[in-house]
């Protein structure tokens, strides 16, 4: 009996080629414009991305990738994690499944990666986001993007989507291995921020007319708020704070990285920060579980701009904690996740 072909192309949000203003404001341009990314009228966001936030944004955004390009030796972290990773999965799956990596937006793009995989004849080709936490901003979009794409081709093979993964255990055991790094009882505070979205996506998950707030997203997963990102963060935070033993009162969960006056996702990751400054508490902790790999959310906005924000209300000290990057104990991991699935 002749064995399936088969091939997993394994997603990140994706990354500017350079830290150059244009190349910065090709990235932007090409997330900015995303339907479920600023999901207002077409015409309207097309008018508020192309003429007010990325010509404004650009050039701010620009100075920040320079920090991180120059953390990353030249290039993006982002993306030298997601090639080291995927040399590592490849290694691990060679005689099973075949493996490839591809942006949602910017390089390796989507289209050029499919295309290639489309060469390969497979039986059959998994499409993983890795996202641990679902949004349609992130999941949502790649995985639209991926069935747009081979809609175009004339044999369709059979088609699966690995979706969101933020209570599978090889998930939870590689960021407590993070956690392993650093004495969690040295910090007078645990915190775990997620990036936020605007509160609108999540009150569009729920199919009864009732918003976010309704559904005890903080409290529990329960079959209408199992794909509502606000309810699998908190989730996720609950793992994690069951397996590091933390005790209530010593850690928040809170969201980070909002854009515009639209309210976003609460509570906000800096006035938080803020708030524990103004307490006196000197040492955080900070995890960012709904990135696998650091960027310039992780990297700059907490590692540097959070800190700042911190120091300046009476705080000493902000750590943290590693993104799984291209661990090796991330891509068994990962192995084992794609695995169970096929």
């Amino acid at each position: 009996m002749t064995k399936n072909k088969i091939g997993v192309l394994i997603l990140n949000l994706g990354t500017p080629n350079s830290p150059s203003v244009k190349d910065v404001r090709v990235y932007l341009r090409e997330f900015l414009n995303d339907p479920r990314v600023i999901d207002i009228g077409r015409i309207a966001q097309l008018l508020l991305v192309n003429l007010i936030i990325v010509p404004f944004r650009a050039p701010k955004s620009a100075k920040e990738y320079k920090k991180l390009f120059k953390i990353g030796g030249g290039k993006s972290p982002l993306l030298t994690y997601g090639n080291n990773l995927t040399s590592k999965l490849k290694k691990l799956a060679s005689k099973e499944f075949d493996v490839e990596l591809a942006m949602r937006y910017g390089s390796p793009s989507m289209e050029d990666v499919l295309g290639k995989m489309r060469m390969e004849n497979y039986d059959k080709i998994y499409i993983f986001p890795l996202y641990p936490q679902y949004a349609s901003a992130s999941s949502g979009s790649t995985i639209e993007k991926a069935f747009k794409i081979i809609n175009k081709w004339w044999v369709i093979p059979e088609i699966s989507v690995i979706g969101q993964f933020y209570k599978n255990p090889n998930y939870i055991n590689c960021i407590v291995n993070r956690a392993k790094e650093f004495n969690i009882s040295q910090y007078d505070h645990v915190m775990f921020s997620y990036h936020g979205i605007p509160e609108r996506h999540v009150d569009k998950v729920y199919l009864d007319g009732k918003p976010c707030a309704d559904h005890s997203c903080e409290d529990e997963i329960n079959p209408l708020n199992a794909n509502c990102y606000k309810a699998t963060c908190y989730a996720t935070t609950r793992l994690l704070v069951k397996a590091l033993e933390l005790n209530e009162g010593s850690y928040s969960t809170c969201f980070q990285s909002r854009l515009g006056r639209d309210p976003w996702l609460k509570p906000y990751t800096d006035h938080v920060i803020e708030k524990l400054g103004k307490e006196g508490k000197k040492r955080i902790l900070v995890f960012s579980p709904a990135f696998v790999a650091d960027c310039l959310e992780t990297t700059i906005e907490i590692g540097e701009e959070y800190l700042e924000l911190f120091e300046e209300h009476g705080g000493k000290e902000i750590q943290l904690v590693p993104s799984l990057n291209d661990n090796d104990d991330w891509a068994e991991g990962l192995f084992n996740i794609i695995k169970e699935k096929l």
